[in-house]
């Protein structure tokens, strides 16, 4: 259960932590006072949306932190545990979010930094939320089938599970055949244009990797003339023609002949030879070089115009070489499908009839479950209303089928499918003897809906592990012997679950196992919500006041001492 929840910065709250307790949990305060912003801050840590809305005016950052006791085996500890979150062996859970004023957020469970996916996924297993959306989504017989499902969870799951993995399957397959059975003409251009573009690509002859080496040949034939002509000139001042290796040569010749007449030439003689030798063998290797060197400037027109080639197909189907390849091999592979179209349509066919049959034989058997389970659900809320004072109202859940052409076929006609099966559900009540059974939606008053609403949560709530629930003015639209009813309904749902119920109901708040009052309080500077667990005699002037409006009189107090009175006696009289 929820044990306690801390809000700091939070809208209008600057500082709030309440303790909560099992059984009933009552909030109440007047209009404005700030009841939905302590769901709003729940709700952040269920996975809720952030906003920098929600930070308090003239703060940097609102915290918002829950402690959760979980009994042993909780999946949500379980789920913690995978998530690489350290779980106490208490079962505690403290869950910590941080939004800063840029709307940014940071999520912790017990301390270990989280996503919110994965606080999304742990919340449904926290705390179940139940407001007046739900009772919206009543109004919606679309939705009617997602609350069947989840009372009949045990014994729809498995098929469910393989009706939906068949269906995924069929889905998939209906698609691919309604995209084979395109249109013919588009096929035949389709098929045009990508046989013009592989032709174009296969003319081209591609190898991989050949633009790169294009661009090395480009560069080195771009530079080779310039070589060429630099070492023919370095040659030629070198050899021939009265050049530097014939004066060269002169002067050795000269030195040696005198050099037998002066000792001091000697090592000038010995240089001078060790010069020309050294020219002498780098005139060869220019010589070589310059031989070596085969350039022909019709080889570089040749490099430009298939890189000029290469270029224009990068324009049309790649970076590249290689994704140009790439680009052939898928146009390829699509080519082959089309070109095989026939055999692959009626591949297709088949799959489609086949897989049409097995779904027809699951959706059958989740169809004859649904319909048990709606049965016995439909049972259930009746007897549920009975203790809302619609003792004889009838609740019955339709389950039926809609005729569809293209849909699957089941005991000799066609009937629409979609993901949750064959079957179309509706809830259908008669509020009053003599009336026939007609849509929920259509005939139930705001106090019926609300109590219908409430039929449904009470038998849910048996269904699942979830251990708080929060009633968020679930109440509305009625008075009365009705309300009195859905104070006593809440309060023997709360002996086996932990309850948070917001409310403006004195006959639900006089059932509470704790009452909190949310007020705001005002200063010349600033506004804030107050939230304030009451005593007993607290109590009674909170029930004054919602029994009595602005004014609280002695009258009133008295009256609300009577109903806490008799509320503690109906609880000890239900067991509580």
């Amino acid at each position: 259960m929820l044990l306690e929840l801390s809000i700091r910065n939070f809208a209008i709250i600057k500082s709030v932590t309440i303790s909560f307790q099992r059984g009933l949990n009552i909030l109440t305060g007047e209009t404005g006072a700030g009841k939905s912003i302590i769901i709003d801050a729940l709700g952040l840590l269920l996975g809720g949306r952030a906003s920098a809305d929600f930070v308090r005016y003239g703060e940097t950052r609102a915290e918002v932190e829950g402690l959760f006791e979980l009994p042993a085996g909780h999946p949500a500890l379980a789920l913690c545990e995978s998530f690489g979150v350290a779980v106490e062996q208490d079962g505690t859970l403290v869950v910590r979010r941080d939004i800063s004023s840029q709307g940014k957020s940071i999520i912790r469970i017990n301390g270990q930094l989280v996503t919110l996916a994965m606080l999304r996924e742990l919340g449904p297993w926290l705390v179940t939320v139940h407001g007046q959306h739900d009772t919206h989504m009543l109004m919606q017989a679309d939705k009617h089938i997602n609350w069947l499902d989840a009372y009949g969870e045990a014994e729809l799951g498995a098929a469910k599970r393989e009706y939906g993995q068949l269906y995924a399957a069929y889905s998939k397959t209906r698609q691919d055949l309604e995209r084979m059975a395109r249109n013919e003409r588009e096929l035949v251009q389709r098929i045009d244009l990508l046989q013009y573009q592989l032709n174009e690509i296969e003319a081209a002859a591609l190898t991989p990797g050949e633009d790169e080496k294009l661009l090395q040949q480009r560069k080195k034939w771009m530079n080779i003339e310039k070589v060429y002509a630099g070492i023919q000139d370095a040659y030629r001042a070198l050899y021939g023609d009265q050049r530097g290796l014939d004066w060269l040569g002169h002067a050795m010749s000269e030195l040696e002949r005198i050099a037998p007449y002066e000792e001091q030439l000697a090592p000038i003689v010995e240089a001078v030879q060790s010069a020309y030798y050294q020219m002498e063998d780098v005139a060869q290797q220019l010589r070589q070089l310059s031989d070596q060197l085969d350039f022909e400037p019709e080889q570089l027109a040749e490099v430009e115009r298939r890189l000029d080639q290469i270029q224009n197909l990068k324009r049309k189907y790649g970076k590249n070489v290689d994704d140009i390849l790439e680009y052939a091999a898928a146009i390829q592979d699509e080519l082959d499908e089309m070109q095989h179209y026939e055999d692959r349509l009626q591949q297709l066919e088949h799959r489609l009839t086949e897989l049409a049959a097995d779904l027809a034989v699951e959706a059958l058997e989740l169809s004859v479950i649904r319909r048990e389970c709606a049965e016995r659900l439909a049972r259930e809320i009746e007897q549920q209303l009975k203790d809302l004072h619609m003792e004889r109202a009838r609740f019955a859940i339709d389950v039926r089928r809609v005729p569809d052409e293209d849909g699957i076929e089941l005991e000799g006609a066609k009937w629409r499918v979609d993901a949750n099966g064959i079957d179309q559900v509706e809830f259908l009540i008669s509020p009053n003897p003599g009336e026939p059974l007609r849509p929920l939606a259509k005939i139930a008053s705001g106090g019926e809906l609300s109590r219908v609403m409430l039929a449904i949560k009470t038998i849910l709530a048996g269904t699942d592990q979830v251990q708080t629930l929060i009633f968020d003015e679930v109440d509305t639209g009625v008075s009365g012997r009705a309300a009195q009813a859905i104070a006593e309904k809440l309060a023997r749902v709360a002996q086996k679950r932990q309850v948070l119920c917001i409310t403006h109901l004195p006959q639900v708040a006089s059932l509470a196992d704790a009452h909190f009052l949310i007020r705001k309080e005002m200063s010349e500077h600033e506004t804030m919500t107050v939230v304030q667990r009451l005593s007993d005699e607290e109590r009674v002037k909170e029930l004054a006041r919602m029994l009595g409006g602005a004014e609280v009189t002695a009258k009133t107090e008295e009256h609300a001492r009577e109903m806490i009175l008799l509320g503690q006696q109906r609880k000890a009289v239900n067991g509580d």
